[in-house]
């Protein structure tokens, strides 16, 4: 099931939906929620639908140096992790699929990184790592944009990564789907830049949510940005920014200057 947040035609207001195909179906209740969403009426063309961010999370938190080539790209010193690597993003960064990331301070590099995403469905502490994967409702593709001079300055990742629109994220939720072999891209204006698969993580999506809620609990519609491939690169006003994930589909954003 692919499920999308969108602004309704008829009053405006954001409001849960379902994919199906080339149409927009919209659906009442909460996915993580009782019994999820229930099914209504068609509203019209996906493709013709103005999408929200599909996911509102208590809290963003996010994996860092999680594909082995990524780690030295930027400093061959710097050590392998031998268990994860995590910060945070907060909520305010989130932005919705053809929204524009607004580069904040344009002196500095600012780059692009591909990722899965994991949306905690269930939820829960300390969740075994056998039972990690029911505890998710389903995936979606973040950007997770970072000033490269601010995080090299500060020796942390918060400041760098949490400007307003730094965390894109979309096009929709997509359930029922392994999350193990799965192709993560970035096409910048169109041209190829970043291309590696799921299973070349150095921690899975299942030892993460399980590591993750032996630290901190995971409430239903958090999010975990599962870490970068290879090959991150800078964006500039005027760039347009994919991101593709094998399964889920290709989350699109324009750059302009804050």
């Amino acid at each position: 099931m692919r499920i999308v947040r969108y602004v309704h035609p008829a009053d405006g207001r954001p409001s849960w939906g379902i994919v199906e195909g080339d149409s927009l179906v919209s659906a009442e209740g909460v996915p993580w929620l009782g019994d999820g969403l229930s099914r209504g009426e068609r509203v019209g063309s996906a493709a013709a639908a103005h999408l929200l961010a599909p996911v509102q999370p208590g809290k963003i938190v996010c994996v860092g140096l999680n594909y082995l080539k990524h780690v030295t790209e930027r400093d061959p010193t710097r050590v392998v992790p031998t268990e994860p690597v995590i910060f945070w993003k907060p909520n305010s960064s989130i932005i919705g699929p053809g929204e524009t990331i607004r580069i904040a301070n344009l002196a500095n590099r600012t780059d692009y990184e591909a990722e899965l995403a994991i949306v905690i469905g269930k939820g829960g502490r300390d969740i075994p790592e056998a039972l990690a994967l029911s505890r998710v409702l389903g995936y979606t593709c973040a950007n997770d944009v970072s000033d490269r001079t601010l995080q090299k300055q500060d020796g942390q990742f918060v400041r760098a990564k949490g400007f307003h629109t730094y965390c894109p994220v979309g096009p929709w939720i997509e359930t029922g789907l392994d999350p193990n072999d799965l192709a993560v891209q970035s096409r910048l204006n169109g041209e190829l830049r970043q291309d590696q698969r799921t299973s070349s993580m150095l921690f899975g999506p299942a030892f993460l949510v399980s590591f993750i809620s032996h630290i901190m609990t995971l409430d239903p519609g958090d999010l975990i940005l599962t870490g970068t491939p290879e090959n991150v690169g800078e964006l500039t006003p005027g760039d347009t920014i994919e991101v593709e994930v094998g399964g889920i589909g290709v989350l699109r954003n324009p750059v302009a200057a804050a």
